[in-house]
């Protein structure tokens, strides 16, 4: 064996000594001070072979998490709205919910995004379709890019109200 082999360290080389111990050999006897009772004490159901209470029981009692008061909810609308930071949007060229969820920036189940954040870009952006602060739409403006609004939902009667004016 060279020296260079005999000072290479592998998982098979190392040794602590203390980490593997053997396994508390319970119930055998008086002298190994684990006898009898094998260290559970005497009666009672944790004494028992299967015993002991479920997690956060506590003897009939009201039960801590049960005590405490319940607040908050969680909303549905949340789960399809995300907000993407400009800084991830960096040489993307052309951005809409599509070509986000093609670079995997958003979940597929996302139906709507906003843009935030300010960033000095180094590419042009073309956001389309998307929701953008007034600071994102400046960083953007300064790279050269564009934004092209979120065209917003009319109601069908709020034309006819318009109209009859």
């Amino acid at each position: 064996m060279s020296e260079s082999e005999a000072n290479t360290m592998s998982l098979n080389t190392l040794s602590n000594k203390g980490t593997a111990q053997n396994r508390k050999r319970v119930g055998r006897g008086m002298g190994s001070g684990n006898g009898k009772t094998a260290g559970r004490g005497h009666k009672g159901q944790k004494s028992r072979s299967g015993g002991g209470v479920r997690l956060g029981f506590e003897g009939g009692q009201m039960p801590l998490q049960m005590r405490l008061p319940k607040f908050g909810f969680s909303s549905r609308k949340n789960n399809y709205l995300k907000e993407v930071n400009i800084k991830n949007l960096n040489g993307m060229g052309v951005v809409s919910l599509a070509t986000l969820k093609e670079s995997k920036i958003i979940p597929n189940s996302v139906k709507k995004v906003k843009i935030f954040g300010t960033f000095d870009l180094e590419s042009k952006l073309t956001v389309e379709g998307i929701k953008v602060t007034k600071g994102a739409k400046a960083s953007i403006e300064k790279a050269g890019g564009t934004v092209v609004e979120v065209e917003k939902n009319i109601d069908s009667n709020d034309v006819k109200k318009e109209s009859e004016k």
